[in-house]
């Protein structure tokens, strides 16, 4: 991620009726992106790659259309993670690295394990969680990415939504657990 590249993006309007990402939030993010690539190193800018995968936007008329920023969130989350690795693998050399991998992902895989239906706390019968049978679905994927390698990318499990049940599991532990396989994803890639 270079000055120009980030400096230069602009992002498509929603018309009509159709939502999209608050403008001024998403330039100010970016800004924030770009001061702190740059500035690799200063306490006072540091941001990661976690950082980018987390932002939310407010949702609004005539904003950005959201699968463009979203896209371009992707990359330089991809920046910031293969800096990241560089960084830990200069510090504690390719075998503590690739150790710390191994034990997130044997964390995650763990997890996956348990049995359908019981893989995640869940809300309140009263209270909206993710579909348990989708999530478990994906969850069994995970696995087998974990487990064999099958093939699996990051923009897959970026872009993995579930709908919402009564009941359902916990919101933010599965998107906890999505978050640390695109961590190792990130990290072998």
């Amino acid at each position: 991620m270079t000055t120009s590249e980030t400096a230069t993006i602009t992002f498509a309007e929603t018309h009509g009726s159709v939502k999209g990402y608050e403008k001024r939030a998403v330039d100010a993010f970016l800004l924030r992106a770009r001061n702190a690539f740059e500035r690799y190193g200063d306490e006072a800018d540091q941001m990661t790659s976690a950082d980018v995968r987390r932002v939310a936007f407010p949702i609004v008329r005539h904003g950005y259309v959201i699968s463009a920023v979203d896209a371009a969130l992707g990359r330089i989350e991809d920046a910031f993670a293969a800096r990241e690795r560089e960084a830990a693998v200069a510090d504690g050399g390719v075998h503590a690295w690739v150790g710390q991998t191994r034990e997130t992902a044997q964390v995650v895989l763990d997890r996956l394990s348990r049995p359908k239906g019981r893989r995640f706390d869940r809300v309140g019968g009263l209270r909206y969680g993710y579909r348990i049978d989708e999530v478990d679905l994906v969850a069994d994927k995970l696995a087998r990415y974990l487990e064999t390698g099958e093939a699996l990318s990051v923009e897959q499990v970026r872009g993995v939504a579930f709908r919402m049940q009564r009941g359902g599991y916990r919101e933010a532990q599965v998107d906890a657990v999505l978050d640390a396989v695109i961590e190792v994803i990130l990290a072998v890639a």
